[in-house]
C-alpha cells in the first residue's frame, strides 16, 4: 500500500494550499482517511478526517470554516483544501488511510508534505 502526498509548499499569510493524497497498491477495501499535522517541537495532531463514503467530515477547532477535507473514491484520492492559512498553519502534513480485509484493518501513512506560511 502506498499513499502519496502533493500539493505542500510556501505561501504566505491568507494564502491558500491544496493537499492530495493518492491510494495505490492495496486490494483492500478503502474505508475513512485523514489529514494530520506535525509542527516542530509539537505532537502530531489530527486536522480533518472524512468517512469511506465522505457524508461524514471532523475537523479541528483550529481549521474550522478555513480548511475543507474531501475525497474521489473513483481515484481513491484525499483532498485538503487550505483557505486562510496563517504561520501555526506551518507543519508537515500527513496523510492516514485504513483499510479492510475481511479479517483486519490496516493503517497506513503518507511520507509528509511541509506547508510553510510566512508572516
Amino acid at each position: 500500500v502506498q499513499l502519496v502526498e502533493s500539493g505542500g509548499g510556501l505561501v504566505q499569510a491568507g494564502g491558500s494550499l491544496r493537499l492530495s493524497c493518492a491510494a495505490s497498491g492495496s486490494t483492500f477495501r478503502l474505508n475513512a482517511m485523514g489529514w494530520y499535522r506535525q509542527a516542530p517541537g509539537k505532537q502530531r495532531e489530527l486536522v480533518a478526517a472524512i468517512t469511506s463514503g465522505g457524508a461524514s467530515r471532523h475537523y479541528a477547532d483550529s481549521v474550522k470554516g478555513r480548511f475543507t477535507i474531501s475525497r474521489d473514491n473513483t481515484k481513491n484520492t484525499m483532498y485538503l483544501q487550505m483557505n486562510s492559512l496563517k504561520p501555526e498553519d506551518t507543519a508537515v502534513y500527513y496523510c492516514n488511510a485504513l483499510f479492510d480485509s475481511d479479517d483486519f484493518r490496516y493503517d497506513n501513512w503518507g511520507q509528509g508534505a511541509q506547508v510553510t506560511v510566512s508572516s
